[in-house]
């Protein structure tokens, strides 16, 4: 579908990341969304930056979740590429990116899609997170959960150090309010397929829900392995997990019902989803996922920031730039930013939505880092999107 630009110079953009086990999934959704992002600015001519002329390439590497491997590929793009920047979407693989990433000479732009609040808490000056931190999908969730009349939570949510991260942070919460956290029996959901102990083990303390959650498709088996052993409460997902990802691989959906996560991506439509959509499945075979929407939008935000920056190799002035490429609205892409914290979070709404009598709901979108209602109407006012947005500051 696209044609190449003679006469143009490369910019390497890297990924290191899962692309095999039982993460692959995830990871080359995160890949698809880059790469198609790529060959749409390339088939367009590129990026101009101080009247020349310059395309994407595009190089990407297996890190089989192994921080080690992680490095290793990193040096590769590094070295033999000149890679200047580098997606990655495992919280733990980041923090050794992260060792790295600002040694003189060696420095280059680690494109974080983590929720982990950690990340853009560290004062890394060449990291860019690419989605709101969990903290404020844990509360939304645990609200959304206690109005629903749960009491009674078991955990069995991905093991490391995300994982562990979130269930501390939900755990918090849930009990602040006056919730019961019956069991908290992590699992690997990177290697691991049979989650019979965890399960048996977190059900036998009778909870009303299950907090559970890691990579999609192994989601997705723990709800059915829960479902078959006779577990008839609702679910509460981590963000990682992603409601249409799950579905999509559920020999039986309607096991979904009561879950509380993060929204189909065709529940929150903008202008440019539709077509979005359609060229994602016409070219990579397969459903959009909010992992392919955002990596999707976060690379054309790079190189909005590279053209505003006016350098291709100064990853310093590059990464200072961004805040002057927002926002970046729904006309033009499937998703929106709205702006950039000083420590490099890019600014997304949160999307939440739930499943019940076998239909999911109304999907609920948080403005969630306003806080005032002048920076609320100056969203309402912009916005591209025709849902219903929730303007609140969530503490």
């Amino acid at each position: 579908m696209w044609a190449a630009v003679a006469g143009a110079e490369d910019i390497v953009i890297g990924y290191t990341g899962p692309l095999s086990g039982p993460a692959a999934e995830y990871g080359q959704d995160c890949v698809n969304g880059i790469d198609m992002a790529v060959n749409e600015i390339n088939s367009k001519g590129g990026i101009i930056v101080k009247g020349k002329k310059y395309t994407f390439r595009f190089e990407k590497m297996d890190d089989k979740i192994n921080p080690e491997l992680t490095v290793a590929n990193a040096q590769k793009l590094r070295k033999q590429h000149k890679a200047i920047a580098i997606f990655n979407p495992v919280f733990g693989n980041l923090l050794a990116l992260m060792k790295m990433n600002t040694e003189k000479k060696n420095e280059f732009l680690v494109m974080a899609y983590t929720s982990v609040p950690t990340v853009s808490e560290m004062g890394n000056k060449l990291t860019v997170t690419l989605t709101m931190p969990f903290t404020i999908y844990s509360k939304i969730e645990a609200q959304l959960a206690w109005d629903k009349g749960w009491r009674r939570c078991a955990m069995v949510v991905t093991a490391g150090a995300y994982g562990e991260a979130w269930r501390k942070v939900f755990s918090n919460v849930w009990m602040k309010k006056g919730g019961v956290i019956t069991a908290d029996k992590p699992a690997n959901y990177y290697t691991r397929t049979d989650f019979t102990v965890p399960l048996a083990e977190a059900m036998a303390t009778n909870p009303d829900f299950l907090l559970i959650g890691g990579p999609s498709a192994t989601t997705a088996m723990i709800i059915e392995q829960a479902r078959a052993r006779g577990f008839e409460g609702g679910f509460v997902l981590i963000d990682q997990a992603k409601l249409d990802a799950i579905q999509s691989v559920m020999q039986k959906p309607l096991g979904m019902e009561g879950s509380i996560g993060t929204a189909k991506v065709t529940d929150v439509p903008y202008p440019a989803s539709a077509q979005f959509i359609q060229t994602y499945k016409d070219i990579y075979k397969r459903n959009v996922t909010w992992e392919s929407v955002i990596n999707y939008t976060s690379m054309h935000a790079l190189a909005l920031a590279i053209a505003e920056a006016g350098t291709v190799d100064n990853v310093y002035a590059i990464r200072g730039a961004f805040p002057r490429v927002f926002p970046m609205l729904g006309d033009r892409y499937p998703m929106e930013f709205h702006a950039m914290t000083p420590n490099g979070r890019m600014l997304c709404m949160a999307v939440v939505q739930t499943m019940k009598h076998g239909k999911f709901t109304e999907p609920h979108l948080y403005a969630w880092w306003t806080r005032s209602q002048k920076e609320a109407d100056k969203i309402k006012k912009i916005t591209k999107g025709s849902t219903q947005i929730i303007f609140m500051n969530i503490d």
